[in-house]
């Protein structure tokens, strides 16, 4: 897959104010250390304008939180692919559930992901529409009920059926996507419970970015999944 390493973390730092500008870089920076130092891929996902001084600075992947449907021209305050290709972005989140978009804007999104060997990594609530966009040939697919989001209840523990069943519809749609999910992951056995149900990573946010000690956090994360692969 445009090679990204897999299994993966991936950090969204949302508009937090502690990923923001400087520190949004800082934060980086540890982000990358701890996957040098542990050999798991960890990626994040910043406000746009921080993506080409984070890109020019570290070396792990950095993805845009959203993009548009919508080729260069006069489409004024949204957001261009090609944009955040030239800022240094590998890919880009789609359909986050602070930012949904229709399905047909979803497919338009995967497809110009795919025809510019970005990495498409769409977000969705439950088995049924997970299904349906891995139907669209996403890279990967990420389960985010969002009544969990930033609750710190896990969505590996709190609903685990819900994890197994899409892993296993997605699966079937499209045998080549890789499943991470997300929502309420705080700790390193959070992680340990999604490879069971058959993740390959997490999406995460508040966990790790409102952190007191994010550098720890990200170390429990990723010894837990070279505990799990």
């Amino acid at each position: 897959m445009k090679n990204l390493k897999i299994p993966i973390i991936i950090v969204n730092y949302k508009t937090y104010s502690e990923a923001t500008g400087k520190k949004a870089v800082k934060l980086s920076k540890i982000a990358d250390e701890v996957s040098m130092e542990t050999g798991v891929n960890v990626g994040v996902a910043p406000q746009f304008t921080d993506i080409a001084s984070i890109a020019g600075t570290v070396s792990i992947p950095v993805f845009a939180q959203h993009v548009d449907p919508i080729v260069p021209g006069s489409s004024t305050g949204h957001v261009l692919l090609e944009s955040v290709k030239e800022a240094g972005a590998v890919g880009t989140l789609i359909n986050h559930s602070e930012r949904q978009l229709r399905l047909c804007d979803i497919e338009a999104i995967v497809s110009k992901t795919r025809e510019s060997g970005m990495v498409s990594v769409v977000c969705t609530n439950n088995a049924a529409v997970s299904a349906a966009v891995a139907a669209l040939k996403p890279d990967i697919v990420s389960l985010e009920p969002p009544e969990l989001i930033g609750t710190g209840i896990p969505v590996s523990k709190a609903k685990p059926e819900v994890v197994t069943e899409t892993v296993a519809l997605v699966k079937h749609v499209n045998p080549d996507v890789v499943m991470l999910c997300g929502a309420g992951i705080t700790k390193g056995e959070d992680v340990t419970a999604a490879f069971k149900l058959g993740t390959k990573g997490v999406l995460v946010a508040s966990g790790v970015v409102k952190a007191k000690d994010p550098r720890k956090v990200l170390m429990e994360f990723a010894e837990a999944i070279n505990e799990s692969v």
